[in-house]
């Protein structure tokens, strides 16, 4: 990564994405930023994997929560951390769709592309926290 100073030690963005505003502009705004990591050149699989997670989430804030969404990416060095915040205190859960079904699919999704996951209560709602361990992105950071 051009500019990279072996000082810093985290570095993240954050964004609300309002109902109206649709899952499409959370997925761009997320690849804007997994370029600038130099994902999406060096570990395009893991950058796929982290929108369509994106995706997931930020449908499930809108969709079933009825919220907003409030995400969050923060890169540690060596994991990436995907976060979304929303209004509902429900804690999602991986199930099982049966074959006709439309929908019911998206957190066992996240939970076969990352590397891990968790949800956490709060006074406000919950927080879903999808990390990623690039191997491809980290062995040139110093680039």
């Amino acid at each position: 990564m051009e500019g990279h100073d072996p000082a810093l030690r985290a570095v993240g963005w954050a964004r609300t994405l309002p109902v109206s505003s649709g899952v499409r502009t959370g997925r761009s705004w997320a690849r804007r930023h997994l370029e600038e990591l130099g994902w999406t050149a060096r570990a395009p699989e893991t950058a796929d994997a982290v929108i369509l997670t994106i995706s997931e989430l930020i449908t499930n804030a809108h969709l079933h929560a009825r919220s907003d969404a409030n995400l969050v990416l923060t890169w540690d060095g060596s994991c990436l951390y995907v976060s979304v915040h929303d209004d509902s205190p429900r804690m999602p859960r991986p199930r099982e769709a049966g074959s006709e079904a439309t929908s019911g699919r998206g957190m066992a999704l996240v939970d076969s592309l990352a590397d891990d996951w968790q949800a956490r209560p709060d006074g406000r709602g919950k927080t879903v926290i999808a990390s990623f361990h690039p191997t491809n992105c980290t062995e040139h950071q110093g680039d």
